[in-house]
């Protein structure tokens, strides 16, 4: 009878056992999409900061060339004026 008692206590335990590893192993999945998904982020994050980098190059770029554009307009239209008050 002692054996018995036993064999039911061990395959109690072992049921326990086997119940806590599904749960353990449910938790490493989902540990692990998280961990995928941060990672995910971080490269998402870290193509963001290089187009950004890249449009704010750009945009002083753009600005250079305006700013060129302006200057050049101006000498034009003071060209223009000279030209217009020597006819």
């Amino acid at each position: 009878m002692q054996v018995f008692k036993q064999h039911c206590q061990i395959a109690e335990e072992y049921h326990e056992v086997k119940k806590e590893i599904a749960l353990l192993e449910e938790r490493k999945k989902e540990l692990i999409a998280k961990l995928d998904q941060a990672e995910k982020e971080k490269l998402d994050a870290a193509q963001l900061v290089r187009e950004f980098e890249a449009l704010t190059e750009e945009n002083r770029t753009l600005k250079m060339a305006q700013s060129q554009c302006v200057e050049q307009l101006e000498k034009l239209r003071i060209q223009y004026q000279k030209r217009q008050g020597s006819s």
